[in-house]
């Protein structure tokens, strides 16, 4: 089983992103799911989100996981929260930043000897979408990384996930997309 887990403050677009992610990989035939936790709810409020993706039926619905990929789409989260809690030795880390990888592991020593890959989600996003919502900017970055998509299908079916929004702004998340999975490193 494959599980991910997303860092974020609410209002970023974790939940939205998760579940995202879920509508695609859906449509594939394996099983998904797709939830968060709240500690606060109140925008700005430090946050989970999470996925697992399996081809069989999903039986486990607790929130506890061993992540294959953590996702922080909200850099303050990589010095505050438990990012590396219940890791496995292969979990790879990806972390939106302006800060280089080399930076990061310098600042936050329980990231050494992991795999991590940073990205500038944030200004990906500011960019392209003209908001601060890195989640589609992760996703593209996850796409890279994961390899769990090619990225052209990945974004036709993102296109399909965020049919209800204005074209302006699914060109802009195509566009976030495609920066992400090309900026990654």
């Amino acid at each position: 089983m494959l599980e991910i887990r997303w860092h974020s403050r609410a209002g970023q677009g974790a939940v939205t992103g998760a579940k995202g992610l879920a509508d695609v990989v859906s449509k594939t035939g394996k099983e998904v799911q797709a939830f968060a936790f709240y500690g606060s709810a109140k925008r700005g409020a430090a946050m989970t989100a999470y996925n697992r993706v399996d081809d069989k039926p999903i039986l486990n619905h607790e929130k506890f996981m061993r992540p294959d990929y953590v996702l922080v789409i909200d850099p303050a989260l990589t010095f505050t929260a438990d990012i590396t809690a219940n890791e496995k030795e292969t979990t790879k880390y990806i972390i939106t930043t302006h800060l280089s990888k080399d930076e990061i592991l310098q600042l936050q020593p329980t990231l050494q000897g992991k795999e991590v890959y940073v990205v500038d989600c944030m200004q990906i996003s500011l960019d392209t979408i003209g908001k601060a919502i890195p989640n589609t900017p992760m996703l593209g970055a996850l796409i890279k990384i994961s390899g769990m998509f090619e990225i052209e299908y990945f974004k036709n079916a993102m296109k399909h996930v965020l049919k209800k929004l204005p074209q302006k702004i699914i060109d802009a998340n195509m566009l976030a997309i495609e920066r992400a999975y090309n900026e990654v490193k």
